[in-house]
């Protein structure tokens, strides 16, 4: 979705999309999460203390995988998105690859390394803002020529940075809605798995805040988004029929409030799925309706 959100942003924006660039950055970033997603499965059933989890939940286990077969795979998919990165970098300029090592660091840190960030009470944190505003920064930035949206040129020793404010605070807005329902994502998933997180040894955040402030922090972050938008069209900086996505809000606040109440893997963790889907897609549809209103 904030691929998606990126490209609608570009078209209602600029009107104009660069087609290589936008698949080479996409078929990227898709091989690059597939290899973070399998890492993530691989650390999780390396250090999982529950032999059950290990053999019933974990896919490795269910699939009776080798971890040299799951090794192997990672490292093929970083392989082909670094491969892809660097064409694109070569296709546009440095500030790419700059943004692309961030993003990878991020992504290999969250569960790989002496201390993953996913161990750690700020996942949700920082998932939300690599992939709710890192991707569609990334997308707008290989679409759109630099002079119109950020150009930053360094000869040593000064370096100068220019943007189009109105551009930046615009993608900004619109990246609230991917980087809170991302991030709810995570904290329903840590919600859900409580006790197992428990049993397995992983300190995530409703473990420091208690049920209480986490079911708070979700129900705030699925409503968020929508008053960035709001606020994006109050200042001119995002088009009107962003407003769009106001008719997800009831079906969001109703299935946040029926997660919040019984949080459950199997009965209620697929609602914020649902309004990760719901939110942003309703705010695309708008930005596709901006883009052909005024093409």
């Amino acid at each position: 979705m904030p691929f998606l959100l990126g490209i609608g942003y570009v078209l209602a924006t600029w009107h104009r999309l660069n087609l290589v660039n936008t698949i080479l950055f996409g078929l990227a970033m898709l091989a690059f999460d597939m290899a973070t997603t399998a890492l993530d499965n691989l650390m999780h059933y390396r250090h999982a203390k529950d032999a059950a989890y290990r053999q019933h939940v974990n896919i490795i286990g269910r699939a009776a995988l080798t971890e040299h077969a799951v090794i192997a795979a990672i490292v093929a998919l970083v392989t082909v998105a670094t491969g892809l990165g660097l064409w694109l970098v070569w296709r546009t300029d440095w500030v790419l690859l700059v943004l692309g090592m961030a993003c990878f660091a991020v992504g290999l840190g969250y569960t790989w390394g002496p201390l993953p960030l996913a161990r750690l009470p700020i996942g949700e944190v920082f998932s939300g803002v690599t992939m709710g505003l890192g991707i569609p920064f990334i997308t707008v930035y290989v679409n759109v020529p630099a002079t119109r949206f950020l150009a930053v040129r360094l000869a040593w020793p000064d370096l100068s940075v220019t943007g189009a404010l109105p551009a930046l605070a615009g993608l900004c807005l619109i990246a609230v809605m991917p980087m809170a329902t991302i991030a709810n994502v995570m904290l329903a998933n840590n919600l859900a798995d409580l006790s197992e997180d428990t049993r397995n040894h992983r300190l995530t955040l409703p473990m420091y805040l208690g049920h209480r402030a986490s079911r708070g922090v979700y129900l705030g972050l699925a409503v968020i988004g929508y008053f960035a938008v709001v606020a994006g069209v109050v200042a001119r900086v995002l088009p009107t029929w962003s407003l769009v996505c106001g008719v997800s809000l009831p079906a969001v606040w109703h299935h946040a409030q029926v997660f919040i109440a019984h949080p459950d893997k199997t009965q209620t963790f697929h609602l914020a799925i649902q309004n990760l889907v719901l939110a942003n897609g309703s705010l695309l549809a708008g930005l596709v309706i901006a883009a052909g209103v005024s093409a």
